[in-house]
Parts: C-alpha cells; sequence; structure tokens
C-alpha cells in the first residue's frame, strides 16, 4: 500500500468519481489512476467502488470506511510534513485561506499586511468562494484555514474558533427618504426594492429572519456574493442595500449612505475553520493571532483537540 495510492482515492472521490478530472488534478493519467485503486483494492480484497463497466458510479459501504481511513492517513502525513518544516532548516512556508470576499476585501487586507512583514519568507495563497466551499476546501486539506460566518459547524472534523461578531447597515442614494428616519424599523426596508447578500453568504438568513418575524417578506430584486456589487446597484437607484457594516467606508462610498442596522437583526459571528487534529506550523498560529487577537496557542489547541 502506498500513500500515492491514497491519494489518487481521495482525489477519485472528491471529484465526485470523475477519474479524467482526478488524473487531471493530479497531473497524471487516468489509466494509472485507474490501474492504482485497483491494485489497492486487491491489496484490501474488497471494491471501494461500485463500477457499471469501467465507470465509477458509487462508493461502496466498506469503501466509505477506507476512503475516510485513507483521508485520516493523508492528514497524518501532511502533519508529518509540517513537523519537519516547523522544526528543520526551512525557514519559509505557505500559508493557504479561504475566505469570503468580504473578509478578502474589508477586514483581510491590515492582517495580511501585518502578517507579510513578520514573515516574509511564507507564501500566502488566498482563495475566495462561498462559506460551504470554504468549509469543504478546509476540510479536504486544500486550504490550511478557512475564515466564514456560515456552514463551519456542519462539520463535524473542523475546529471552530469565533473569531469577531458583526452586524449590518442599510445603504441608500444620498437624501433617500430612509435618511430622514429617526431609527430604522424593518417595515420601513419592506417598502423599498432591496439588494443584498446571496443566501448561501454573510448572514443572510438572518436578515429572512427579521422580515419573518414581522410577517413581511422582503422585496429581494438583486442578491450577489460581492458587496462592491450590491453598493454598485445601489448607486445606479435600483434599490437599497442591506451589507455588512464592515463592507461600508465613507471615504470610499462617497456617493451613498450608510444607516446603521444592528438593532433590526442578530448579529452574526465571523469563525476560523482548522481541521481538527491536524499540525499547524508556528507562523499559522500567529496569523490567527493576528486575526483574532483572543485566539492563542493554547486556546487554538485546545479547540482542534476536540
Amino acid at each position: 500500500m502506498k500513500l500515492q495510492q491514497l491519494r489518487y482515492l481521495c482525489e477519485v472521490v472528491k471529484r465526485d468519481l470523475n477519474v479524467s478530472g482526478a488524473a487531471e488534478s493530479l497531473y497524471t493519467s487516468q489509466p494509472g489512476i485507474s490501474k492504482q485503486i485497483r491494485l489497492l483494492e486487491d491489496e484490501l480484497g474488497l471494491d471501494v467502488f461500485v463500477r457499471n463497466g469501467k465507470r465509477l458510479v458509487a462508493v461502496t459501504e466498506p469503501g466509505e470506511t477506507v476512503v475516510s481511513i485513507a483521508q485520516r492517513i493523508l492528514l497524518e502525513a501532511e502533519n508529518l510534513k509540517r513537523v519537519g518544516e516547523e522544526f528543520g532548516s526551512q525557514p519559509g512556508g505557505t500559508l493557504k485561506i479561504a475566505t469570503t470576499h468580504t473578509q478578502a476585501r474589508y477586514v483581510l487586507p491590515k492582517v495580511v499586511k501585518e502578517f507579510i512583514t513578520l514573515y516574509p519568507n511564507v507564501t500566502l495563497n488566498l482563495h475566495q468562494g462561498s462559506p460551504m466551499q470554504i468549509a469543504e476546501l478546509v476540510r479536504t486539506g486544500e486550504v490550511d484555514i478557512g475564515i466564514a460566518t456560515e456552514a463551519i459547524e456542519l462539520f463535524e472534523d473542523l475546529a471552530m474558533l469565533p473569531c469577531y461578531e458583526w452586524n449590518r447597515c442599510v445603504v441608500t442614494p444620498p437624501q433617500h427618504p430612509l435618511l430622514e428616519k429617526e431609527k430604522l424599523a424593518i417595515e420601513d426596508l419592506a417598502q423599498y426594492p432591496i439588494i443584498t447578500y446571496d443566501f448561501a453568504f454573510t448572514g443572510r438568513s438572518k436578515i429572512n429572519k427579521a422580515f419573518e418575524a414581522k410577517g413581511l417578506t422582503p422585496n429581494v430584486v438583486l442578491t450577489a456574493i460581492d458587496s462592491d456589487v450590491i453598493k454598485t446597484y445601489v448607486e445606479m437607484g435600483l434599490g437599497i442595500g442591506i451589507l455588512a457594516t464592515m463592507a461600508f467606508d465613507p471615504a470610499r462610498d462617497g456617493n451613498l449612505r450608510a444607516i446603521d442596522a444592528a438593532h433590526l437583526f442578530e448579529s452574526s459571528t465571523t469563525r476560523i475553520a482548522i481541521r481538527k487534529n491536524s499540525f499547524l506550523r508556528g507562523y499559522m498560529y500567529d496569523f490567527i493571532h493576528l486575526f483574532a487577537p483572543h485566539l492563542g496557542r493554547e486556546e487554538i489547541d485546545e479547540k482542534m483537540a476536540g
């Protein structure tokens, strides 16, 4: 049994049983992957996959267990590699982070700048995606750290580190009637077309919940995954925007006005996701601490062990 066979196996599962897609991802040939998986099955004395001719159509019941163990073995192999890098002579490394547009655009720049100053020899790779995509990237080991508000709690093999709470503001063009209100109410927002986040992003469920509590249905005319896109269409006069307060910058967004709406919606919590029982290099602990100063090595290790 070889680690390469386990990598092939896990990549095929990750690619929804698409062997050619796995081969392309691993820079190898489809027949080579098929052969190694067959050799692994012969050694184990069982079928990992259900086949229809040459096509893989499902994972067998024992195959599910094999894949789960293979994923853990590959994680531990990666941990061993990191131990060697941490205590060896290599001064640099790579930190791969997955996050949403809002975090990448409005929260991370300051943290990234400080981190690069501290670790000029570490390469930082930033991936953007939906919360579910972010959690999956962490779970499969494609990234080291995930930063999101939703979805992380759905994955039992991920440690979840609460970082900070945030809420929302309502964004309008200048001289909009809502700017004259002393205190916004949900009923006020329900009178206008609304532009806000896609349901999978940035606490959208909290927005829906606030309207539902008043027996109202928001007139959402446009959704986006990008705060800047929301602001662009608000500026065009297509509606009012509901977005994360952190995404409004008075200096940059001079053609818009923001109204605090924290009293209308439940606050959301941004969290960091890490694979449980993974080995973190020193600079990874430091990045987390820069992002969330209340999280030190001891707090992180405790969460990861849980």
